[in-house]
């Protein structure tokens, strides 16, 4: 026997029923790319330009996937930086490679804030990136200053190294530093030894 539910009730379940929220568009470091651009493998290939239409859209990045994508932007920002046009290992050029992959990733972690995996990759390259661009401002600033205009990188100085003293750290520093005054003393007749020899063979190669 089925009894119909009563209109209250059916406006009480719905009134319970979660709703469900509309994801927002981000937006995608990937967006500027045309879709009617070829994909790189294809895009020197001289027998592209007689082919059909349809053939043109399947190979064009209208059709591709995300890696393919990410294979076109990280050459566009290659080429931005990069000293020559054989250049593939300069620090401009890994840190325009690392900036493509750490996009990719906070577009991810932005749909996916529980993806942990991705978040750890994600804080390795920022990692990797602040080294290559603290060693470029340390020896070449200029091209320092290149890199980050042309890739939009804010680069930050990293805070100066500061340490709570404690009493347990100063009993230990005091500790580690008598086990290597002791050390020292144990092998200086060694080193002593060592440096007597080395002497003698110096006179005797003199004489």
């Amino acid at each position: 026997f089925h009894q119909a539910c009563s209109p209250f009730i059916q406006t009480a379940r719905c009134y319970a029923r979660p709703v469900r929220r509309k994801r927002k568009d981000i937006p995608s470091h990937l967006d500027d790319l045309p879709p009617t651009m070829l994909k790189k493998d294809y895009a020197n290939v001289p027998i592209i330009n007689s082919v059909d239409d349809v053939v043109k859209r399947l190979l064009s990045l209208e059709m591709a996937s995300q890696k393919e994508k990410m294979k076109i932007k990280t050459q566009q920002l290659v080429e931005k930086v990069r000293r020559s046009p054989n250049d593939n290992g300069s620090f401009e050029v890994q840190v325009a490679m690392l900036t493509a992959k750490i996009r990719t990733y906070e577009e991810h972690l932005q749909r996916h804030p529980k993806d942990k995996n991705n978040r750890r990759r994600m804080l390795m390259d920022i990692d990797r990136r602040k080294k290559l661009l603290a060693y470029l401002r340390r020896v070449r600033y200029d091209t320092f200053e290149n890199t980050c205009k042309q890739l939009n990188i804010q680069y930050t100085l990293p805070p100066p190294y500061s340490r709570r003293i404690t009493k347990r750290w100063v009993v230990k520093k005091a500790f580690c530093l008598k086990v290597f005054q002791e050390a020292r003393k144990l092998k200086a007749p060694e080193r002593l030894k060592r440096r007597r020899e080395w002497q003698a063979r110096a006179r005797a190669a003199k004489e």
